[in-house]
């Protein structure tokens, strides 16, 4: 990432790590960190599955992960393939057999445990058809599902045992010579899984997959990876994310890129700083922010808008926005543009004046950006 000279406190060192490619999206290097979902469709259901991956897509998803655990699921993989407007990756569990018809069928990376989907020779073929059809490997290791003899060796599943886990594969996989593979080592517990990830930062190169595996309903699971995946990305650990929440996987990608958006990792549509409300509000607060947040979804363009209640804080967080709105009771308050003070204006008009000025400003945004590529 770019380092900010006037607020040094504000940088992240992101750890070094080789670049693949989940087809044509690049993860690791200094490529930007990337954002995953999963679809929870059942796969055979082909419309349903496009539907989803699509949505989210939409919502900025970069890369999606598919479940395929049958014969009739790899068949219906290569329609979904097909429209799919993202990189898709085949979760490959056991059955080696699935492997190689995912990679057949196009996707672009394979989900798997090198170790657990049958012997080294099962294991070269499907590796052989990950080389022969272009796709990367996520190796996957899951407290939840360590091999025995790691079980039995440390007793329970823990840091050492997953990141033991982690280096047999990727063994497995650099003895026969592939290197277009990622890495993850997920837990549930938070302080399983950052111990995990931090030892696993510490011995390999390889682009790392985080996540919080299991993490719960939304809100349970939106704070445990925002706790777990915020510590690791600010200590530089990290290539790719999922946040794994009990819920639509829409509402995945939107955590995911507010937690990036938070740490200045990534920025994508409309960070909205706003007051949790109190008797001094000139307005209902609670309310816009709510209308605001669904009005403004179209806009991709990274920019800021505060939207505070009162003139405690509302003009000294006005001043850091590219548009501000602060509640000055007696019915209006005052618009701010690019941090200075633009004009009153009544709360009554608040809502549709606000998604204007952001979209004008998104407008302008991006005809800077053509205009800058077109004088490179």
């Amino acid at each position: 990432m770019s380092l900010n000279p006037v607020r040094p406190w504000r940088n992240i060192y992101r750890r070094e790590s080789r670049r693949i490619m989940v087809g044509t999206v690049p993860v690791g290097g200094d490529s930007p960190i990337t954002v995953q979902t999963m679809t929870n469709t059942l796969t055979t259901d082909v419309a349903a599955t496009v539907a989803q991956v699509q949505a989210a897509a939409e919502a900025g998803a970069d890369i999606v992960r598919i479940s395929v655990p049958d014969e009739d699921s790899s068949r219906a993989l290569k329609e979904i393939v097909a429209e799919s407007p993202v990189p898709i990756v085949a979760d490959i569990h056991f059955h080696y057999r699935r492997g190689i018809e995912a990679a057949e069928a196009g996707a672009a990376c394979l989900r798997i445990n090198p170790g657990n989907i049958g012997s080294p020779d099962r294991v070269r073929e499907v590796i052989g058809a990950a080389r022969d059809h272009g796709c990367s490997i996520r190796i996957g290791v899951n407290a939840g599902s360590l091999e025995k003899h790691l079980l039995e060796k440390y007793g329970e599943p823990c840091p050492d045992a997953m990141v033991e886990s982690g280096l047999e594969h990727i063994r497995i996989l650099q003895d026969n010579d592939f290197h277009e593979f990622k890495i993850s080592v997920k837990a549930s517990d938070v302080f399983m899984a950052a111990a995990a990830y931090q030892q696993l930062a510490e011995a390999t190169d390889a682009p790392i997959h985080l996540g919080i595996t299991e993490a719960g309903g939304f809100v349970s699971g939106t704070i445990k990876s925002a706790i777990g995946l915020g510590n690791l990305l600010w200590m530089g650990i990290g290539d790719t994310i999922r946040v794994s929440l009990s819920a639509d996987p829409v509402e995945e990608v939107k955590v995911g890129y507010e937690i990036l958006k938070s740490l200045g990792l990534r920025h994508r549509g409309v960070n909205i700083i706003s007051c949790p409300s109190c008797a001094r509000q000139g307005f209902d607060v609670i309310k816009t922010v709510e209308v605001l947040e669904q009005r403004l979804e179209h806009i991709r363009t990274p920019m800021s808008l505060s939207i505070i209640g009162c003139v405690v804080n509302g003009p000294g967080e006005a001043l850091m926005t590219d548009v501000g709105f602060t509640g000055g009771g007696a019915g209006s308050g005052m618009v701010y543009l690019a941090g200075k003070q633009s004009h009153k204006l009544g709360n009554d008009a608040m809502i549709e004046h606000i998604v204007e000025q952001v979209e004008k400003k998104a407008a302008e945004i991006e005809a800077a950006e053509v205009a800058a590529q077109a004088a490179e």
